[in-house]
Parts: structure tokens; sequence; C-alpha cells
């Protein structure tokens, strides 16, 4: 979990958090009112200040202000790099995979030791290709189904075992509020 250095706002007075306005798309593209961010600075300014706060809400710190953001799905967006590495959304390196769920609408998920991320969707094919069953052969379509409905677990990514996991199960075994309120 990365919370940002709220040291030099502490002189601040205080000011609301918002909410309603930031979203995080299933993409990793950061949305204000539903329309797209596709200013540079701003999309890296949001990524640097992004964190979240012991309630699992995540938000961007905006100097004084935290600017809740609802989440199409996770907190993060995970890219697989050529060189094996797991990226965010934020660009940061997503540090090691601790865990391995698909969901029962086939969506990958990889919590690893930033947090849990959906796998862009762009990945999936190279995911897929890189899974194998629990004998080293290569999984069939069978076998993700299998995984999906919970009635095959010796699918395997990378060492990790494919867990299966049900959609609306994700932010409460994970931690965090996709959409917070105040």
């Amino acid at each position: 979990m990365h919370i940002p250095d709220l040291s030099t706002v502490a002189k601040w007075p205080d000011v609301p958090a918002s909410y309603g306005w930031l979203s995080l798309d299933r993409r990793g593209n950061w949305r204000l009112q539903g329309e797209a961010v596709t200013h540079a600075g701003l999309a890296a300014f949001m990524n640097r200040n992004y964190g979240s706060d012991s309630a699992g809400r995540w938000f961007v710190q905006n100097g004084p202000q935290r600017v809740f953001a609802a989440l199409d799905y996770t907190p993060f967006v995970l890219r697989l790099e050529v060189d094996g590495r797991v990226t965010a959304h934020t660009d940061a390196d997503a540090g090691g995979v601790e865990s391995v769920h698909l969901d029962d609408e086939g969506c990958v998920l990889l919590k690893t030791t930033q947090g849990v991320g959906l796998l862009d969707d762009r990945d999936l094919a190279n995911f897929i290709a890189n899974c194998c069953r629990d004998d080293g052969t290569p999984a069939n379509d069978v076998d993700f189904f299998d995984v999906m409905s919970g009635a095959f677990l010796a699918l395997f990514w990378r060492g990790n075992r494919v867990q299966p996991i049900g959609r609306d199960e994700v932010p409460t075994h994970f931690g965090f509020d996709p959409n917070p309120a105040p």
C-alpha cells in the first residue's frame, strides 16, 4: 500500500474530501466525471499521489484534499512486461506476485506485494500461454472454465496456483472499497 507523504500539507487548513469526481477504469485510465484524463502531466501527478487509507479507500492526494476514486474493479491495473516484471497502471513496479485468481467472469487478478490488481486484458494471451496444469502440460480452455466454476484447482501461472474467486467477493477478500462515499 502506498500512502502519499502528507507532512508537507499539514500546515493547510482542513479541506473536505472530494467524492464522485474521480474514477479508475479497467484499463488503468483516470477519469474525471467520466471523461478520460488525457493530459500526461495530470495523469503522472495522479499516479504519483495515489494511495489508500486504513479503510481501503483509494484516493489521489491533491494538496490538502483527498480526491477519492471509484474503482471499476480493483485499485491497480497490472501489465506483464517483456522482462517478466509486473507493473501497475501508475508505472510503478508491482512487486512479487503472491497469489493469482480467476473470477467467475474470466478476469485475472494478481495479488502483488503492492496490492491487488486486475490484469490488463491486453495481456491475457500472454497469461494464458504461460499457464499449465500441475503435470506441466499446457492449460486448455476447459481448464480455465473449470477454475472459473470452482471445479479444477490444479492450474498454475509462474508457480502460483490459479484460484477461483467470485467477482462480488473481490473487494471484501482483498480489503478495499470500490466506491468510497462520504
